[in-house]
């Protein structure tokens, strides 16, 4: 698979652990206002937390429900999506999701502190946003002054925001994963996608 998403990755880990506060915000309250609310305690969460297997509960339990991993699975297959069959999709989001959760804790884990120093800008929605539907543009700081943007797709679901896509200096994460994901099914079809991304999960654990 292509390595772009996991370059990617490195930059989102701010916002990802920033839902921690906000976890259980209903969908009244606007997403950059939960974005800029909830940074300062996620660096400090960054700091002391260097554990992988904490990172690995926190993302689990705290970060990752507030992503569509459906919506975000069936933007990265594509035409593809089509192919596979009820049982299949559910595979196929099931290893998606844990890939993300193992490229977030391991990137958490190298970096920790490093991302404790990072400051992070949430630009305010323009007047007139959807209701429903937020594009929320933030800017990612370095202690050496490389600004990185951030920006995140967003829909309120069942109550409250979820990401359903992130991109970093304008790249799509779905994206980059749908171009890995058609080579991989042209290769070997459905199940040999579903098959690759057991593998990289299990390799995973063991490292």
């Amino acid at each position: 698979m292509a390595t772009k998403p996991r370059q990617m990755v490195s930059y989102l880990l701010i916002w990802l652990l920033a839902v921690l506060a906000g976890s259980a915000v209903a969908s009244t309250e606007t997403p950059d206002v939960l974005v800029k609310r909830t940074v300062e305690e996620v660096l400090q969460v960054i700091k002391q937390t260097p554990q992988r297997s904490a990172l690995q509960q926190l993302a689990e339990q705290k970060v990752l429900p507030n992503f569509d991993f459906h919506e975000m699975t069936r933007l990265a297959m594509g035409t593809n999506w089509r192919k596979a069959t009820p049982e299949q999709q559910r595979a196929l989001e099931s290893g998606f999701r844990g890939l993300l959760v193992n490229i977030y804790t391991s990137a958490l884990t190298q970096s920790g502190p490093q991302q404790g120093e990072r400051t992070v800008e949430v630009k305010p929605l323009p007047p007139g946003a959807a209701h429903d539907e937020a594009f929320v543009r933030t800017v990612v700081k370095d202690k050496g002054g490389q600004r990185v943007a951030i920006d995140y797709r967003m829909s309120s679901r069942e109550g409250r925001w979820k990401v359903y896509d992130v991109l970093v200096e304008g790249i799509s994460l779905v994206t980059n994963y749908r171009a890995s994901f058609d080579g991989e099914v042209s290769r070997g079809g459905v199940d040999g996608l579903i098959k690759t991304l057991e593998q990289k999960n299990r390799a995973s654990l063991k490292s």
